[in-house]
């Protein structure tokens, strides 16, 4: 009670009165961020790289599966979350170019809570889970990358060649892949 009073007589004194040059009010979506990030639990497979420490908004998560078609690679995502986040999704795009039906060539992620299911109550912690999914059990039903899709319904032994090939760096029909391997 105290405090209280004491705050109220400081505004009466006008010494709690905004000083020029003070610092800026953090955003709603920095502080909601910022909270996310603070209670993010990393799978041992995952890290985060936050190119300038003072912005929170702008970071990469690092997939390295050790099981599925994609054990042994290093994936690279970066995240970029707007001025209304939570209430819309963070962008997401896949940095290193992957043969995966649900990540097409350009980077952009398939996954239904990046879209139309998203909810505020998500937080970066269940985008990290759903994207570590994406490579323990690819999803042919809802493909970016349609051809990975069908070689992956159709054949799943050459798809595994295909993933593993891609991943060493080399063709897949007529488009290249950077070696991604760790």
């Amino acid at each position: 009670m105290i405090k209280l009073f004491s705050m109220k007589n400081q505004k009466k004194d006008g010494s709690d009165a905004p000083k020029q040059g003070s610092q800026k009010r953090a955003s709603a979506a920095q502080l909601r961020i910022t909270k996310d990030i603070n209670e993010l639990t990393l799978p041992k497979t995952c890290d985060t790289e936050f190119p300038d420490p003072d912005d929170l908004l702008t970071f990469k998560l690092i997939i390295c599966p050790d099981e599925g078609f994609y054990r042994g690679g290093r994936f690279v995502f970066s995240f970029k979350v707007g001025p209304n986040y939570p209430h819309e999704p963070p962008k997401v795009k896949c940095e290193t170019m992957v043969y995966h039906p649900n990540i097409d060539l350009e980077g952009n992620v398939c996954l239904n809570i990046l879209r139309e299911d998203w909810k505020p109550v998500l937080t970066i912690n269940s985008i990290v889970y759903g994207l570590q999914y994406l490579f323990l059990e690819p999803n042919p039903e809802d493909p970016l990358n349609k051809e990975a899709a069908e070689v992956l319904q159709n054949n799943r032994r050459l798809f595994e060649q295909n993933v593993v090939k891609s991943m060493k760096g080399g063709y897949i029909g007529n488009v290249y892949f950077d070696r991604c391997l760790k």
